[in-house]
């Protein structure tokens, strides 16, 4: 069987014999190595560049002691029986209560209670109250509020 290959490196290679073929096939890896070198550059410039595109949006996420938070009932993406599309994704509110390092936390509940097992930041969220969970609504007594 015959390769018909249209190509002027492989029409010259036939042509070599000994020595000068060694010389020709060891200029070719040479450069091969420099082409290779260029591309891995590229490669790595491109990783880069997607890198530095998706550190710009994301947030590092810290907390400090007393800090009110809501904590992931399930890991983000899970799938439980029982857990549905209408259930809560979130429970709490907790306080933290001490911070372990590495982005881990230790919580406490509203009443006292100090979980043992410590929660890493990533399931956990910043508490913002709204005017339902304030405690301290006050009314003025002189107002009537109720519908006649």
């Amino acid at each position: 069987m015959e390769i018909a290959v249209k190509s002027l490196r492989i029409a010259h290679q036939h042509d070599l014999v000994g020595e000068d073929y060694s010389q020709a096939m060891l200029l070719e890896l040479e450069g091969l190595d420099a082409s290779r070198i260029d591309t891995l550059n590229k490669l790595l410039a491109g990783k880069q560049a997607v890198s530095r595109a998706y550190n710009k949006r994301v947030r590092n996420k810290s907390f400090e002691e007393g800090e009110i938070v809501w904590k992931a009932v399930l890991p983000l993406g899970t799938h439980v029986a029982g857990y549905g599309k209408w259930s809560p994704t979130w429970e709490g509110p907790f306080i933290i209560n001490q911070i372990l390092g590495m982005g881990a936390y230790r919580l406490q509940d509203r009443d006292g209670e100090i979980h043992t097992a410590p929660i890493n930041g990533k399931w956990l969220k910043k508490f913002y109250p709204t005017i339902w969970d304030s405690q301290a609504v006050q009314t003025d007594p002189g107002i009537d509020t109720r519908f006649n």
